[in-house]
Order: structure tokens, then C-alpha cells, then sequence
């Protein structure tokens, strides 16, 4: 289990602040955020502080200590990129007031430059990895959705004739998804940053009095991300799929503070609405992460129940919401004493948010992780006897059970030569012949799980040849034109059938007489009979047929 990963962010003055003599409220010393209430008169309990992940100071582009857009990336996007490799789902989301500069720090002014958000630097670094990769056994493929939910209505963006609005649906092991989201094949970063400039130009925003391109829905970029490596050893080509969340949330406003109205008054509800419920997500969560849930059913608390369904955006992010993925917070704030409730609730937000844990595993093929771990644990055993001084060449069975009782063996002479090993004597021999044995068996598996189809097919066949072999050798016949399964009674070879009280059962058994001799007696007997018979009047060496030029005696 991992927990999510919490940075703030504190943004310049912008024109309306500086309008209004706005006082800076903030101030940041490493990873700690404090914040001072302007209307406090106790100096004391008018500073607040708060510890997170990072914290960036963006507030003067000139002064010392100033956190630009590549420290930000630097610290969480390349991170999450990595775990992306590593297999893991990624969700990286902006939250804040409107206007504090969630969309600069996610998305950014234009794809390269300084000023490139996290997105635009994401997707770059990734196919540089790619490119970067020169291993002829490894394969890559990237394939991007582009969506906004706007009046707890989805959108797609990068289908220009998707007009109608997206149903959201729920599949028992993929969990939330949009139907019909159209997801778009990409090679390079020119086609995904096209994707993103005409996503971005189809979503909506519109003019407040404290933003002048407020973002009036959530937007959510998704990367699927694949990797296939082929392992020549097996044969097999194992696959690892994440699934890369970047979102742009909407700022959470107060129609006191922008003015709205109308449809703006309406939008502003609904992303209310949906942070509201983001919000007791979040709470929720950390409150079961810091009191693990009762197993008694009747003690059950209220707070267990964590309300995804409610809005459209938890519902679609419950994954990244306390399951399975990797998951970072970028908390963006405002500067100014007018923003002072604001503000103080986005760190309040986030301070809840770094308290929940996600249980993040790699997503990919059992069969493949099976074997992996059994390679790893085999190369384990091998560094284990390796350390005692033991070789242990790699082969067949035979060769490790040689191997096996050289190193008890060479291992019984190292006891003998320090009285003071600990465990005393023979101690290290268990230790040794059952991490052999161990080795043994993992590499039986792993032979097993990596065998091809064809291997498998060869030794089918093989086994039934070797069993057909023994039916012959014991005289019963199976099979006579090696297409039909029955039992047969050959015309011109001599041969004995059996009799039975229940006439269903006679001439069920078929035996040869081979030419020559064809002895008949029980198993028991000292010489080995060609026809064996158990029965209470059978006795060792019942009798013998002797077949010559079809004669028989």
C-alpha cells in the first residue's frame, strides 16, 4: 500500500488582486504551507501549518527560492512516468479555487518551453523512453482518450461527431467506464499533442470576474499504455497495460466572488457539486485509512460507506480514489488575503487527501508474473548456495540431484572444518539440501508454465506410444488400425478372449499369442510371464502356447 502523494502550489498575483492591494498570506519553508488569517488579532492562532509531499513556491518568478514548471514536473510527473513502466495505474489530478492555476500547472502554455505543463511534459518524456529503448524483444503501444465532464455530462473531445452526451456504465472486472469514449492510436508526441490542442480548443470555459478563462468542467486526459516483452527462454510474451489519469478538475467558486449568472451560475452548482462529493470521498477514505474497517457487520461506522456514486467524476476515478493505482495531488492556491477562505479550505483538502492509501498493483498477465517471481526466487536459491560455496550448474533433474548431494557433501566438510557454525552439525546441510530441492522444483515449474504447445503436443504423443508399448508387452490389444478405439478380434493372429457369468462382459479382454513361446501365469511368478492373469485358480506359471507358422500348442 502506498499513499497519495500531496504537493501545494502557490500562484502569482493576478490583475484583480493587484487591483485590490491583495497581501500575500502564504509562506512555504520546505514541505510545510503556512497560511495567516488577515482578520486574526491573536498572532499566535492566526498562522496555520501544514506538512505535504512538496510544496512549491511560484508566488515571484523573480525572487529567491522560485519553483518554475520543470521542478514540478521533475518531482511528481517523472515519478508517476516510472511507475507507468513499473505497470502501475498513474492518476495524477489539479485541485483549487478557480483561477489559482490548476490548468497552468496540468496543461501549461504551449507543448515545449518553460511554461509546458505536466501533460505536454509527460507525454514527451515517454516516447523518449520508447525511442530510447533499443531492446529488439520489447514492444510498446500508446493509445489516449480525451473527455470532460461538464454538468455531470460526459464529453467526448476528440471526436468531433460525438454530439450527444456519453453514457457512464459499470463492468464487474473493468469497473467505471464511458461507452463508446473513443480512444485514438498514437506513434509519436506530435500526434498526441495534436489530440491535445484540439481537445483542449472543444472544452469548455467561459469568463468570470476572478478568472478570465475559467474552466467550467473537469477534464480528463487518459493514456493506455502497453508494453509487450518477449521472453526467448519461454517463448511467451508478457504484457503490462497502465492506465495514465492526468485531470483537470474545475475551480471550486463562490457566486458571491465571480458574478456568475444564468448558465454560469448553473455550471458553477454542479462543479460544486461534484467537488463537494470529491471532498467526502477523500474524507471518507482517510478516515477508513486511520481506523481500519470492523469485521463485525452490527459495529459497522457511518464513515465506512464511501459515496463514489454520487457524482459523475468520483464515480469514474474510484480506482485512483483509494485503489488500485499510484496517485498524486497537486493543491493549487491563491496568494491573497481576499482568497483567505478559499485557500484555507484547498489546504484543508489536501491535508485529508495524503492520509489515504492506495493498494496499487502491476498490471499484468498472472501466467507472466507467476514466472517471474519464480525466476526471481530461483535466482535467490542460487545466490543463497553461491554463498556457501556451492555451484549448482542449471539443467535437468538429474544433473541437480548430482549437484544435490555434492553440496551436502562439501558442505559436511566446511562443518567439520568450524565446530562453530551455528545450528551445529548438519544444520547447514538441511539448509543446503532444501534450498536444492526448492531450486529443483521452482525450475520444474517454471519449465512447466513455458513449455510451448507444439513441446506439448510431442509429448502427448510420446506418452502414448509409451503406453501402447506397455498394453503390448502385457499381450492386450487396444487399438488394431490406430484410428478406432475398441477391442478387436484379429482374424488370422491366434488369440485368447476372456469368458464371464454376464455375457456384456465376455470377450472384453483380447491377448495375443505371440510366435513362439507365450508364457500365461501370475505377476507373482519368478519368471516373467508374457500374459498375466489374476485370479483365485491362477497360479504362477499357469501355461504355456507355443505358435509356430500359425500352428498352435
Amino acid at each position: 500500500m502506498s499513499g497519495v502523494k500531496v504537493a501545494v502550489r502557490v500562484r502569482p498575483f493576478n490583475s484583480r488582486e493587484i487591483n485590490r492591494s491583495a497581501e500575500c498570506i502564504i509562506s512555504m519553508e520546505g514541505a510545510t504551507t503556512r497560511i495567516t488569517n488577515p482578520k486574526s488579532r491573536d498572532p499566535k492562532d492566526a498562522i496555520k501549518s501544514y506538512n505535504f509531499d512538496y510544496s512549491y513556491w511560484s508566488h515571484d518568478p523573480h525572487g529567491e527560492g522560485f519553483h518554475g514548471q520543470d521542478k514540478v514536473y521533475d518531482d511528481l510527473g517523472d515519478e508517476m512516468l516510472q511507475h507507468s513502466f513499473d505497470g502501475y495505474n498513474v492518476c495524477i489530478f489539479a485541485y483549487g479555487q478557480t483561477g489559482a492555476g490548476k490548468s497552468y500547472s496540468m496543461i501549461g502554455k504551449g507543448h515545449d518551453g518553460d511554461q509546458a505543463g505536466i501533460i505536454p511534459r509527460l507525454c514527451k518524456d515517454l516516447f523518449v523512453r520508447i525511442t530510447q529503448d533499443k531492446d529488439p524483444d520489447s514492444e510498446y503501444s500508446v493509445e489516449v482518450s480525451y473527455m470532460e465532464i461538464y454538468c455531470e455530462r460526459v464529453r467526448d473531445l476528440l471526436n468531433p461527431n460525438a454530439k450527444g452526451n456519453l453514457r457512464v456504465r459499470e463492468h464487474p472486472l473493468l469497473g467505471p467506464y464511458v461507452e463508446d469514449l473513443s480512444k485514438l492510436a498514437v506513434t509519436n508526441f506530435a500526434d498526441i499533442n495534436d489530440l491535445m490542442e484540439e481537445g483542449n480548443k472543444a472544452r469548455t470555459v467561459a469568463a468570470t470576474n476572478m478568472n478570465e478563462s475559467s474552466s467550467r468542467s473537469h477534464a480528463v486526459f487518459t493514456i493506455i499504455f502497453t508494453q509487450h516483452k518477449h521472453d526467448k527462454d519461454s517463448g511467451l510474451t508478457a504484457e503490462k497495460v497502465s492506465k495514465l489519469s492526468l485531470v483537470d478538475l474545475a475551480g471550486s467558486e463562490r457566486a458571491e466572488s465571480t458574478g456568475a449568472k444564468g448558465t454560469r451560475l448553473k455550471e458553477g452548482a454542479n462543479i460544486n457539486k461534484s467537488l463537494t462529493t470529491l471532498g467526502k470521498v477523500i474524507s471518507a477514505l482517510s478516515e477508513n485509512s486511520c481506523n481500519p474497517p470492523s469485521t463485525d457487520k452490527k459495529k459497522k461506522k457511518k464513515g465506512e460507506f464511501i459515496p463514489y456514486r454520487d457524482s459523475v467524476l468520483t464515480w469514474l476515478l474510484r480506482e485512483n480514489l483509494g485503489g488500485n493505482s499510484k496517485t498524486a495531488m497537486l493543491a493549487a492556491i491563491s496568494p491573497a488575503d481576499i482568497n483567505y477562505d478559499e485557500t484555507l479550505s484547498t489546504l484543508r483538502y489536501a491535508d485529508r487527501a495524503k492520509q489515504i492509501m492506495c493498494k496499487a498493483i502491476v498490471n499484468e498477465d498472472s501466467n507472466a508474473k507467476l514466472i517471474r517471481e519464480l525466476k526471481d526466487e530461483i535466482g535467490r536459491l542460487r545466490s543463497l548456495l553461491k554463498a556457501e560455496g556451492i555451484e549448482v550448474e542449471e539443467g535437468p533433474a538429474a544433473k541437480l540431484a548430482k549437484n544435490k548431494e555434492r553440496a551436502a557433501s562439501e558442505l559436511g566438510r566446511q562443518i567439520s572444518k568450524d565446530p562453530k557454525t551455528p545450528g551445529g552439525p548438519g544444520s547447514c546441510s538441511t539448509i543446503a539440501e532444501e534450498a536444492v530441492d526448492q531450486l529443483q522444483e521452482n525450475e520444474k515449474l517454471v519449465a512447466e508454465f513455458t513449455e510451448t504447445w507444439e513441446s506439448k503436443v510431442k509429448r502427448a504423443e510420446s506418452i502414448r506410444q509409451q503406453r501402447e508399448a506397455v498394453f503390448a508387452e502385457m499381450g492386450v490389444a487396444i487399438k488394431d488400425d490406430g484410428e478406432t478405439v475398441g477391442f478387436f478380434q484379429p482374424k488370422k493372429t491366434p488369440h485368447l478372449v476372456n469368458l464371464n457369468p454376464d455375457s456384456s462382459l465376455s470377450e472384453c479382454l483380447l491377448y495375443y499369442l505371440k510366435v513362439g513361446t507365450t508364457r500365461i501365469g501370475s505377476p507373482e511368478a519368478n519368471l516373467p510371464q508374457d500374459i498375466q492373469l489374476v485370479g483365485s485358480h491362477i497360479v504362477n506359471e499357469h501355461c504355456v502356447f507355443e505358435n509356430n507358422e500359425g500352428v498352435v500348442k
